[in-house]
């Protein structure tokens, strides 16, 4: 597998997800350079979504599919915003909003305990029967006010407690190492690199 499409046309997310692949040779290409809209993601769960938004890349394009589906999940909330979190504070989505709902909506609340979470979905075609499904996992908890310049998302408002800084003062290749999205490509590469020694 030399190219891949990315079920996605979020520039941020196609830089970091083509650093993680670029060690294996493989050139992650975004949806929107094929025309390709924007999946329906109507489920509840991470994974159900990340397969809907693969197979439709992969439908649209004959390649391959790369597709991610991720949220912040913060447990006084239930577990909300969840799969809703790039729409946390309704469409069209903002990032900015996104924050500024989920700090009103933590403006009482001691508990800030929250993670990330990313499920990563390979396809090798539309109609793949065993697509390849990695999971990540990023544990911290919710600032009170913005911190840092980097990354996307909440970046700005979620500690990392080991490192002591919030995701957006982290540089990118930390990030890359700790983030639920690159603990899912490491689980996700592992799984690539035992297919191709099997082959």
């Amino acid at each position: 597998m030399q190219k891949l499409v990315l079920a996605s046309s979020n520039a941020k997310k196609l830089k970091e997800l083509a650093a993680l692949l670029a060690p294996l040779g493989i050139e992650v290409l975004p949806q929107d350079a094929f025309g390709v809209p924007e999946a329906e993601e109507p489920h509840v769960t991470f994974v159900e979504n990340a397969l809907a938004k693969a197979r439709h890349a992969a439908r649209h394009t004959g390649l391959p599919a790369l597709a991610d589906d991720s949220g912040l999940c913060v447990a006084a909330l239930g577990g909300a915003p969840g799969v809703y979190s790039a729409r946390y504070a309704g469409e069209p989505k903002s990032d900015a909003r996104n924050n500024e709902t989920l700090l009103a909506a933590l403006a009482n609340v001691t508990d800030r305990r929250a993670h990330f979470v990313s499920t990563l979905v390979l396809v090798r075609h539309a109609d793949d029967p065993q697509p390849l499904i990695a999971e990540g996992e990023w544990h911290g908890e919710i600032l009170r006010e913005y911190r840092g310049e980097g990354g996307f998302g909440y970046d700005p408002l979620f500690f990392d407690p080991e490192s002591g800084v919030a995701s957006a003062e982290l540089p990118p290749e930390v990030k890359n190492q700790r983030s639920h999205r690159g603990k899912a490509m490491a689980a996700l590469i592992a799984r690539l690199r035992a297919e191709a020694d099997r082959s």
